[in-house]
């Protein structure tokens, strides 16, 4: 039975990552083998769950993190595409979300970080998965890192 987080939209090697994590507490799914999308080894990923901005059901999607501090850090990157990914522009209608590492779930509150701490945090990223370049040299916008301070 499929979980229903899982949007059936979603591509199936996200929903199998996903269905994974989720099914496992994280334990299968945490660290998920980035050269499947051009990067290397193994990177930390957590579970992100926003609300939508106009349907009201939750999104959720695996996502590569960092730390600072307390808190988690992600890119929305979409890939390099043109347009911001859906789970960014929904918490940017409402930063309150749900966050998965492993087995801890918490809410945490999205910020989008700016100036030197999105530089440094953007480097951190870069440092674990280093697509993200690539990624940002495909498009105008520039991507926004994503701050997730637990509440």
């Amino acid at each position: 039975m499929t979980d229903p987080r899982i949007s059936a939209q979603l591509p199936d090697w996200i929903k199998d990552h996903l269905q994974r994590y989720l099914a496992s507490n994280g334990e299968d799914g945490h660290l998920w083998d980035a050269t499947l999308a051009g990067g290397t080894g193994l990177v930390p990923t957590l579970v992100l769950t926003t609300t939508g901005r106009k349907s009201g059901k939750p999104l959720t999607l695996p996502l590569i993190y960092g730390r600072t501090g307390n808190s988690y850090v992600v890119i929305a990157s979409k890939g390099g595409a043109p347009q911001h990914p859906a789970w960014y522009l929904n918490l940017q209608a409402n930063p309150e979300v749900e966050v998965q590492v492993k087995a801890d779930r918490f809410g945490a509150r999205a910020r989008t970080a700016t100036g030197a701490e999105r530089a440094a945090l953007w480097q951190q990223l870069v440092g674990i998965y280093h697509p993200y370049e690539k990624y940002q040299a495909a498009t105008s916008r520039e991507i926004p890192v994503v701050v997730l301070d637990p509440v």
